[in-house]
């Protein structure tokens, strides 16, 4: 055991944080999240590991409601095209709920910087390295949610161009997730998309490989 390791305790809320955290889209309507609650998520979601240090995150805090109701309106066009896209499960996904900007207490836009090409430690070969370092950004904050008794969902059907000229981004800057974030009624025991029906949570062993590439099990 390392001088480092936390304690019995910590390391339970650990895990549990990690096996009790889900992809929200049911929302208490009208409810708030407190100011000294949003800052720890957002400090939170700034603490993330980025390659060079580049901390390539922008976080949007949308309170305008006439804005939120347009990013929703973007939001259910793509829904409608990726039900098309899905052929013969269109009327099966229509009928997931797959958001709640709408219902939810905060909403945000996550948007990789501007002046991202003048960081090339850790991006030389894999430039989507800026994309990762958001995502972990992303899934800290998502952690602490849970930790606050909060739910939060991320959202990607939009188009990012179009989401970007609604919020002003600068032409090097790309939104890639909405976050919706609040008090929900219950967290389920499993993903939603499970107890949907939609698809089954594939076990670990399926994602490991040793040495070499081992093909994956059909989904």
């Amino acid at each position: 055991m390392s001088e480092h390791t936390f304690s019995p305790a910590e390391r339970r809320a650990i895990y549990r944080v990690i096996a009790e955290r889900r992809d929200m889209r049911r929302f208490v309507r009208g409810a708030a999240v407190p100011e000294d609650v949003l800052v720890r998520l957002l400090q939170a979601a700034h603490a993330a590991p980025s390659v060079g240090l580049m901390q390539p995150w922008r976080f949007i805090r949308i309170t305008d409601q006439e804005l939120r109701r347009s990013i929703h309106a973007l939001v259910d066009e793509e829904r409608a095209l990726t039900a098309s896209a899905l052929g013969a499960r269109a009327e099966e996904f229509l009928a997931l709920k797959v958001e709640g900007i709408l219902e939810c207490a905060e909403l945000f836009v996550v948007a990789l910087g501007d002046g991202r090409q003048a960081h090339v430690f850790g991006r030389r070969t894999l430039p989507q390295m800026d994309l990762a370092s958001v995502s972990c950004a992303i899934q800290n904050m998502w952690l602490a949610s849970r930790a606050e008794g909060l739910g939060m969902g991320w959202v990607s059907l939009f188009d990012p161009s179009r989401l970007g000229d609604l919020l002003g981004l600068p032409d090097d800057a790309d939104a890639v997730a909405i976050l919706c974030l609040g008090p929900v009624p219950e967290f389920p025991d499993r993903p939603q998309l499970e107890i949907d029906e939609w698809t089954v949570a594939r076990p670990l062993d399926q994602f490991i490989a040793e040495n070499r590439w081992t093909a994956s099990e059909p989904a």
